[in-house]
């Protein structure tokens, strides 16, 4: 499913630039486990995601389609009656660590996830325990 939005980049420059969620997309953010999971099952489903400093994933959805999930250890980052959470956003060219990088590259074409899509593997991920022998050997 390709989701039309208002074409945005990404910040130019060497470091992460701090933007509004609720502007150009909403962001979903998973803790490290739940998002390294929800990563595999959404393979090439997935949209761009960055990843920060602490290994959190962040995809970007378009505005308001989360305002209605409620899963443990997700969380959407919007902005509410006016008012913005703000997101550390890195230039399209960083791919790596260290700090806030793009886990999944940035493409014009596919920078937004399908919120459906995501909200299913979310689920998924959130209620399958994690494999501890592959945690351990990171």
């Amino acid at each position: 499913m390709t989701i039309e939005a208002e074409q945005w980049i990404p910040p130019t420059g060497p470091d992460p630039v701090a933007l509004p969620a609720g502007q150009w997309w909403d962001a979903v953010r998973a803790e490290e486990s739940i998002g390294e999971r929800t990563l595999a099952l959404l393979g090439n489903e997935s949209g761009s995601v960055i990843q920060d400093r602490c290994n959190t994933c962040y995809w970007l959805i378009p505005c308001g389609t989360a305002s209605s999930w409620n899963l443990r250890q997700v969380h959407i980052l919007t902005a509410t009656e006016g008012v913005s959470t703000y997101l550390g956003v890195p230039p399209a060219d960083r791919l790596a660590r260290p700090g806030t990088h793009w886990r999944v590259p940035y493409s014009r074409d596919h920078y937004l996830t399908d919120p459906w899509h995501l909200y299913k593997a979310l689920v998924h991920a959130v209620l399958t325990k994690p494999d501890t022998s592959t945690d351990a050997a990171r």
